[in-house]
This record gives structure tokens, C-alpha cells and sequence, in this order.
């Protein structure tokens, strides 16, 4: 049996998510909508440790100052009642009509001088609430007709928009890193920073790159048929996880955003393994939130947006015993002393080596024997084994 999650977990959800009515582009929603108060007291007594949320989650688009004063006040108190925390804020620039060509990159520059003042508000109640991380999901930053929109262009617009934000956040003085969070698709036919290597190929132009980080999500990496650990580990590598959106996906189609692990199972071990433990060879581990991204199936009531909240935190919990017992097994041990995956993280060249070095030893080429090496296995397939026997709790 799993153990309860704990604050000390930190599990965290979007407003967004349990609090999705069930809408889709074929169905009128099938719950009724849920208070953000009442997800908040729901969520602390799953065992949540924090809550996010888009600011139209929260203050309903187009409220006067009031009434946004006023929700902001009652979801504090719900904070303050709960013990809840506030990680991550971000901003919706998709659903709104005017954001139908996109916020920061829209061919109108009317619209995308609003965008930037939606954020720029938004950046203060993130700062206000205590959040660490600000979220930047381009939905709508995309086109579907290739001569529609110009991308250099576009991509030039996306990076003055960062760059000032960055700049704002220095200016007054707010602990506060930004996330890009990318997706290759949906709503829009072909979104901008559609993965995780386009993101950080982009934060690597921006005048303050230090600021600013990656959010990737379970299902935007895998609808596009790439390897989510993979990215993860790329992302760690470069200090740039800043956050992590985790649901499940069944493959390359439309994002599903499932409960965390109901999709590609064994690629979510990998996943827990890496964020708890780091790499094999000692690369750092993830000490962020565990954010779930996911949607209660429409086909749920009320009780079930709730079973499908402690079903995500549920199942990361076993898979991090899982992979604590991976781990600590003997044989595990063996099996990647003989698969050589260790030996990966030993330089290729040693201590002083340059090319010249490598030139003159023989036993590197000359005298390598290529046809002994190549007959020599790895015994992939049976560490493999050895994770889903973990995994299904057989060893």
C-alpha cells in the first residue's frame, strides 16, 4: 500500500484541473462549475501541498477591480486556512476571442501590447502570493497557414516580450523565474517552441536566459512521439527544469492529459526514478514541484474529480517506492554494472587528454579489436525486464 501524501510531497494542481467542467470540442460540459475555495480546502485534504492557477481561473475575465480584489481576498483566506501554498501562477492568453491569433506574437500589435499588460498584472499577484515560478504556455502563438505568419518575425516579438518581462521582474525585485512550457500542437495547427529543445534553443537568445527555464508537460512531449524522460534529462542537465506539468498520454494524438502513469507506464517509472534520484551516473535530481496538468474525465461526477486527484498523487507515490526498491536491488546493481551505464558518465578523454593524446594510443584504434567489442551484448532487455518486474511488484 502506497503511503498518503504530505505536504512534504509537493503535490501540486491547477485550478484548471479539477476544476474542468468537462468541455470539449464535441460536448458541453458535464459538471457544474467548482468554487476555487472549495478546490483549495478539497485539494489540502488529499494531501496537496500547493495550488496554481491562470488568473482567469481565479478573477473571472473582464471583472472590475472589486470583484477581483475581493476573490483574491477569499482565496488567501483559504490559503491561510489550509496551510496551502501558491508555487506557480500563470496567465491564460488563449481562451478569450482577442487572443485568437496569439497574445505576445499576434499579427495585431494592439493585441499584443494587452497581452503584455494581462501579464505584467499578473506577475504582481504572482509575486504577492509567494509563487517562485511563473508559467508561460503559448497556446495561441502559432498559426495554421505557413504564409499567415511570418515566424522570424514572431519569434522576435515572443523574445522582446520575455526580455521585458525579465526585466520587470529584476527591477522590482521579485523572486521569480520563468517557465516556458512547450507543445507542438493544439489548439493552434502548428504551435511556436513546440518542444523542449525548441524552448531552450530560445532561452539561449534572451538577454536574461538565467530567468527563465522550461515547464514541460507529459503529453505535450509525447503526442509528438519523443521520449518525455529524455527531455526531463536534457532539461536537468542544463539547470533548466524550473517546473514540471505531469498527466498521462496513450500515445501520438491529441493531448489527453490522463491521471499521472495511466498511459506510457514504464517511461513514467523512468521519469519518478530520474526526478528522485538523478541519473545513474550522478546527474541532479529535481527538487521542485510535483505538479499534476491533468483532466478529470468528463466522464466523472464530482466524487470522481476527486478519486482522479488522489489517483495522480497515488500512483507517483508508487512509483517512487518502486523505484527506491529498483534501486536498492542487487541484481538492478549487476545488471547496470554489465549494461555499462556507469561507465557513461566517465570522460571519454582523460585527465589532460586532447586529441593529440588520443591520437598516439594505438589501443584506441589501431589495436582495438572492433570484432571481440561488437559480439559483446549490453543486456539491455533484461534491466528492462527488471523495471516492469519492479514496477508490477513482482521482485
Amino acid at each position: 500500500m502506497a503511503p498518503s501524501p504530505t505536504p512534504a510531497d509537493k503535490f501540486s494542481f491547477g485550478l484548471w484541473t479539477v476544476g474542468w467542467q468537462g468541455r470539449d470540442p464535441f460536448g458541453h460540459a458535464t459538471r457544474d462549475p467548482l468554487d476555487p475555495v472549495e478546490s483549495v480546502h478539497r485539494l489540502a485534504e488529499l494531501g496537496a501541498y500547493g495550488v496554481t492557477f491562470h488568473d482567469d481561473d481565479l478573477i473571472p475575465f473582464g471583472s472590475d477591480a472589486a470583484t477581483r480584489d475581493a476573490q483574491i481576498a477569499r482565496f488567501r483566506k483559504a490559503l491561510d486556512e489550509t496551510g496551502l501554498v501558491v508555487p506557480m501562477v500563470t496567465t491564460d492568453l488563449f481562451q478569450q476571442p482577442v487572443f485568437k491569433d496569439g497574445g505576445f506574437t499576434s499579427n495585431d500589435r494592439d493585441v499584443r501590447r494587452y497581452a503584455l499588460r494581462k501579464v505584467l498584472r499578473n506577475v504582481d499577484l504572482a509575486a504577492e502570493l509567494g509563487a517562485k515560478t511563473f508559467v508561460m504556455w503559448g497556446g495561441r502563438e502559432g498559426s495554421e497557414y505557413d504564409l499567415a505568419k511570418d515566424v522570424q518575425a514572431a519569434l522576435e516579438r515572443y523574445r522582446e516580450a520575455v526580455d521585458l518581462l525579465c526585466q520587470y521582474v529584476i527591477d522590482r525585485g521579485y523572486d521569480l523565474r520563468f517557465a516556458l512550457e512547450p507543445k507542438p500542437n493544439e489548439p493552434r495547427g502548428d504551435i511556436l517552441l513546440p518542444t523542449v529543445g525548441h524552448a531552450l534553443a530560445f532561452i539561449s537568445t534572451l538577454a536574461h536566459p538565467e530567468r527563465v527555464g522550461v515547464n514541460p508537460e507529459v503529453g505535450h512531449e509525447q503526442m509528438a512521439g519523443l521520449n518525455f524522460a529524455h527531455g526531463i534529462a536534457q532539461a536537468l542537465w542544463q539547470g533548466k527544469l524550473f517546473h514540471i506539468d505531469l498527466n498521462g498520454q496513450r500515445g501520438v494524438k491529441y493531448d489527453q492529459d490522463l491521471v499521472f502513469g495511466h498511459g506510457d507506464l514504464i517511461n513514467a517509472f523512468a521519469l519518478v526514478d530520474l526526478l528522485e534520484h538523478g541519473a545513474p551516473g550522478g546527474g541532479p535530481a529535481y527538487e521542485g514541484p510535483r505538479h499534476f496538468d491533468y483532466k478529470p474525465s468528463r466522464t466523472e461526477d464530482i466524487d470522481g474529480v476527486w478519486a482522479s486527484a488522489a489517483a495522480n498523487m497515488r500512483t507517483y507515490l508508487l512509483l517512487k517506492e518502486r523505484a527506491a526498491a529498483f534501486r536498492a536491488d542487487p541484481e538492478v546493481a549487476e545488471a547496470l554494472a554489465a549494461s555499462k551505464v556507469a561507465e557513461l558518465g566517465v570522460p571519454t578523454l582523460g585527465d589532460g587528454e586532447g586529441y593529440a593524446e588520443l591520437l598516439a594510443d594505438t589501443a584506441a584504434f589501431e589495436n582495438f579489436d572492433v570484432e571481440a567489442t561488437a559480439a559483446r551484448g549490453f543486456g539491455f532487455v533484461r534491466l528492462n525486464q527488471l523495471a516492469v518486474e519492479h514496477v508490477l511488484g513482482a521482485r
